[in-house]
């Protein structure tokens, strides 16, 4: 039978997320059935939620950072059992058939990924509705698990934020004798920090704002640059091998291909709309320097970068929130005030609405 389920929603573009009553599929054979604790807020749940993107379907459930118990597996289920503490990310399906799946690569299935909200089940196509709500149900294929070393609260955001940031460092072998860069400190740019620093890089800080030397020291930078003081940004002309972008805004790239090395690589997790002002190609071609782009990792990468989390003790700093906050938090998320990542607690839909 569907099960029933309490969660908030977005039901325009311009509303308030509110409660929402909805209904999620039977679940299937090979199906495990998720009781949600928490659930971490991404900023695509905000462009998501408004229409930013011009993809979102009402009534929308967001939420791709969930951290949970196991309630119910399904006959053909082997790698879970009821009461697992368990983990579902940005995905919930694939093709698994084309070129990228076979490689784990599902985020880049070449019939598109079934995303965990604002998309369609590739089966019933039912629509698939996210974490914030009181409960899940995913394809064991698509369930990560999450050793007990890790505090559950700030391993939520890992689903994202950790694996948006994991992934290209892994893809691009950072690591010992590397100097990396890291634009941002947000909720992705505090875990470039980490994991860089943690994969034996030379770390620094990219930022606008005086006042974070401290801030980024503790994350593990080495080094702090104002982007905005031309003295500090001539001081590390052609000096990093890589640039972990990860502003979510447009903004200028120019000046950081600067400091990039021959051959280096500015990476863009965070950038999804158009690049402005407009790339010089000349400090492209004269250095044989790269603009890449990075989504999240594959489900053994992302298992990979959560049993890395744990051997290293990383977490995602967070600020618990009851889901009744979440508009609140939104407004907030948006004047950067957070750090660095809301988790809701789940356990507060009890009492909403």
């Amino acid at each position: 039978m569907t099960l029933n389920v309490r969660g908030f929603a977005a039901h325009s573009a311009d509303a308030p997320l509110a409660p929402h009553n909805f209904v999620r599929r039977d679940p299937r054979d090979t199906d495990v059935v998720i009781d949600i604790l928490y659930c971490g807020v991404c900023h695509s749940d905000i462009h998501q939620a408004r229409n930013e993107w011009h993809q979102s379907i009402y009534p929308m459930v967001p939420g791709h950072e969930i951290i949970g118990r196991v309630k119910q597996v399904g006959a053909k289920v082997t790698g879970f059992s009821v009461g697992d503490t368990v983990g579902v990310g940005c995905m919930v399906d694939s093709c698994q058939h084309c070129e990228s799946c076979a490689e784990s690569l599902e985020q880049y299935c070449e019939e598109g990924a079934t995303m965990t909200y604002n998309s369609h089940d590739r089966h019933d196509n039912m629509m698939t509705y996210g974490g914030y709500s009181e409960q899940i149900v995913v394809s064991e294929k698509f369930v990560l698990r999450v050793s007990e070393k890790l505090d559950i609260k700030s391993a939520a955001p890992l689903l994202c934020a950790g694996i948006t940031t994991y992934s290209p460092l892994k893809h691009w072998k950072v690591g010992k004798g590397h100097k990396v860069a890291i634009v941002g400190l947000g909720g992705l740019g505090h875990m470039g920090l980490k994991f860089a620093k943690a994969l034996g890089a030379d770390v620094t800080l990219f930022t606008r704002s005086k006042g974070k030397e401290q801030e980024a020291y503790r994350l593990g930078a080495d080094h702090v640059v104002l982007s905005t003081d031309a003295e500090q940004m001539a001081a590390v002309k052609s000096h990093f091998d890589f640039i972990l972008d990860t502003v979510p805004n447009p903004h200028d790239l120019n000046p950081y291909l600067d400091t990039l090395k021959r051959d280096g690589t500015h990476i863009l997790v965070g950038l999804i709309e158009p690049i402005e002002p407009a790339l010089h190609s000349g400090k492209l071609v004269m250095g044989r320097k790269t603009v890449a782009g990075s989504l999240i990792g594959g489900i053994a990468e992302t298992q990979e970068m959560l049993d890395f989390c744990a051997e290293h003790d990383i977490s995602c700093d967070v600020e618990m929130i009851d889901m009744q906050d979440i508009n609140g938090a939104y407004e907030r998320m948006l004047k950067s005030d957070v750090k660095y990542r809301f988790v809701v607690d789940m356990a507060s839909l009890k009492n909403a609405g």
